[in-house]
């Protein structure tokens, strides 16, 4: 007992102390910058334990009573107040355990970079760990505010590292430009919050009254503020530029983990900052994280760039989360206590189970990305004989995020739509009538998904090389190959012990909405409110299957007498098959390109028919990126044309502009 009470009153101690080592890591590398050596053999090494560090503390936050501290750091009057509680010791976790397989894979992966530029990659990924772990520290605006700042110019300098191409440049500042309006929202949100009396800690919102009007307008700007981070539609155009432009495992925390602290402010503003839920919340909120997905799904579904298939599928997890939020939102102010628990319950097991498998496509894509030197997939092919290792890790990550047992990403999508159909008579009629057509725009979007996923795992690693220079392809080093397999490990554990992740997840859900998720089982099978309804039990399913296996190999053994007989596939009567008759990423993407034109602007460019050297192009564009934003930056180049006419030289005109400034600031404040 005295153990657990020395933990209690140091936990968050401890908490910071990770971020301050963190912190250490990275100033230390500018330090090191002349030692390419010690940078990747000392730095992200210690970096990986203190991420397994900051996971335990969490570990530990989620069974301890809240604690908080006050920081005599920043300004005078607006000092740093902390708080690890259920929710923020949730998502340190989250943060902890990916950040320690990918940080093990950036040693590796880095390792061929120069010291200088090693250095600050250094320095700023560092800042970047540090500043998404203070963000689910943070007990009020400030601390909160400084620390999403940090996160966002950090992200943004990793994402730039390249940035002598213009491409890398233009993904980065677009990325900045909609980090900063979504920044500028969240201070709007908690100006509301704060309700005009100066006091901006998170205790003084939780316990201040607001009236319906002033605490939709709250949640509608942390909508807006968070959905631009987490990529919501149609807040999400920088995704699919700035996730391919980075480095692979900058991409992988941006993915897995940045995009959940997004999710982790939702849920800290709406259950724990408002005082009340209005039912209207979760049906908007329902509708934009399914738009969400099935946006995301479609438009991964025709990429031929393996890192911007792996942004918009993203964007597609992302929806999920959101429409489960939004699911949520529902059961809870119709007073579903149970239902609320369980779409809760399923939307933070996707959230850890999107940590782990999207950061191990990125880190597996980026191993590829570092052997060939190439994204496009219609370049690539059967590298599985050529990177053994990094295809079958991957193929880990893409049957999970494909939704298939018994990996983790099939337990939270059966999960939620377990929400969806026991969903009992609402009270809102139209409610009763929005649920199905959710229900089936989540399994749409779970089937897509697989589809995308075979698309992605087949035209990469399976097949014939589409390109010669793919034989001397080399298998990722030991230190990428570790980082993969633990995020594969952690994939497996995830989907084969649910009762248990769901038990760990429970003082979460009982946080937010009072009460936990009831399971009806046991540690081996998986029933969620009752047995009866619906159950599920990961270990004997792959039990079965492993049976079945054995006596299939059994069978085969006796009747070919162990003997193996090679034989040229059927080729449906061509002569002369080669690597280019193979389907290719774009074939794969046509029949969803046809079906969902309208989503999309597709630009062609073919062969002249007297070409001697025909070629074919085909790109798909998003269509709000034409129609929303495309407008809105020609009206801001166009304003920005005409106030360039102000500046014309003359210095007369120029202390007229001053003059005039002043008295207009003169007459406003003597009112």
């Amino acid at each position: 007992m005295s153990v657990l009470a020395d933990l209690d009153a140091h936990i968050l101690d401890l908490a910071w102390a990770g971020v301050l080592y963190w912190l250490a890591l990275g100033f230390s590398a500018l330090l090191l910058q002349r030692w390419r050596g010690a940078l990747v053999h000392l730095v992200f090494p210690l970096s990986a334990l203190g991420g397994l560090f900051i996971a335990a503390v969490g570990v530990a936050g989620l069974v301890l009573p809240a604690s908080a501290m006050v920081l005599p750091i920043g300004l005078p009057d607006l000092p740093f107040h902390l708080r690890l509680d259920a929710l923020s010791a949730f998502f340190l976790v989250l943060l902890g355990s990916a950040a320690f397989g990918i940080t093990v894979y950036a040693a590796g992966y880095f390792h061929s970079m120069k010291a200088g530029p090693l250095a600050l990659v250094g320095l700023w990924y560092h800042l970047f760990l540090a500043g998404m772990a203070t963000v689910m520290l943070a007990d009020d605006a400030y601390a909160f505010m400084v620390a999403w700042e940090v996160m966002a110019l950090s992200s943004y300098f990793l994402v730039t590292t390249d940035h002598d191409v213009p491409e890398i440049r233009r993904a980065g500042f677009l990325y900045l430009l909609v980090a900063h309006v979504g920044a500028v929202s969240l201070l709007l949100t908690f100006g509301v919050l704060q309700g005009g009396h100066g006091a901006y800690t998170f205790d003084y919102m939780r316990h201040s009254e607001i009236t319906p009007f002033w605490a939709s307008a709250a949640y509608l700007l942390a909508l807006f503020g968070f959905g631009a981070k987490a990529g919501l539609v149609p807040l999400h155009v920088w995704l699919p530029e700035a996730h391919p432009a980075a480095p692979s495992p900058v991409s992988a925390l941006m993915s897995g983990v940045m995009l959940k602290t997004a999710v982790y402010g939702l849920l800290r503003v709406t259950f724990d900052l408002l005082d009340l839920r209005i039912g209207w919340w979760g049906t908007l909120t329902l509708a934009l994280g399914l738009v969400t997905a099935l946006y995301g799904v479609i438009f991964a579904a025709v990429q031929s760039d393996m890192k911007r298939l792996l942004a918009w599928s993203s964007i597609e997890n992302i929806g999920i989360l959101i429409a489960a939020f939004g699911l949520t939102l529902i059961f809870y102010t119709e007073g579903k206590g149970a239902l609320a628990a369980l779409s809760l319950t399923a939307m933070l097991y996707h959230a850890i189970n999107h940590a782990f498998f999207k950061s191990l496509l990125f880190i597996g894509t980026g191993s590829v990305l570092h052997a060939t030197g190439e994204r496009r997939m219609g370049r690539l092919g059967g590298l599985i004989r050529f990177m053994p290792w990094t295809a079958w890790l991957t193929l880990i990550g893409a049957l999970a995020i494909a939704g298939l047992p018994p990996l983790n990403g099939f337990v939270s999508e059966w999960l939620l739509l377990q929400a969806f159909l026991l969903t009992p008579g609402l009270t809102q009629p139209y409610l009763n009538m929005v649920i199905p057509v959710a229900a089936a725009s989540v399994a749409l979007a779970a089937a897509l998904a697989a589809y995308v996923m075979v698309k992605y795992f087949g035209v990469i690693f399976l097949g014939r090389p589409r390109d010669p220079a793919l034989e001397h392809a080399r298998e990722a080093n030991w230190p990428e190959r570790l980082g993969m397999l633990w995020l594969a490990a952690g994939c497996v554990a995830l989907g084969l012990f649910p009762a248990q992740v769901i038990a760990w997840i429970a003082p979460v859900v009982r946080q937010l909405t009072g009460q936990a998720l009831a399971n009806d089982g046991n540690w081996l099978l998986l029933a969620p409110l009752a047995a009866e309804r619906a159950s599920y039990a990961p270990l004997i399913f792959l039990a079965v299957v492993l049976v079945v296996l054995l006596f299939t190999f059994i069978w085969v053994r006796r009747v070919y007498h162990g003997r193996v007989r090679h034989a040229d596939p059927w080729d449906c009567g061509y002569p002369e098959q080669n690597a280019r008759t193979q389907d290719s990423a774009e074939g794969f993407g046509q029949p969803i390109r046809h079906i969902f034109v309208s989503f999309m602007r597709v630009e062609r460019e073919t062969p002249d028919p007297f070409d001697r050297h025909p070629h074919y192009r085909g790109d798909s564009r998003d269509k709000l990126w034409l129609l929303l934003y495309k407008p809105i930056a020609d009206l801001v180049g166009w304003l920005s044309a005409q106030a360039g006419r102000l500046q014309h030289g003359r210095i007369q005109w120029y202390l007229t502009y001053s003059f005039v400034t002043l008295i207009v600031l003169l007459v406003f404040v003597s009112r």
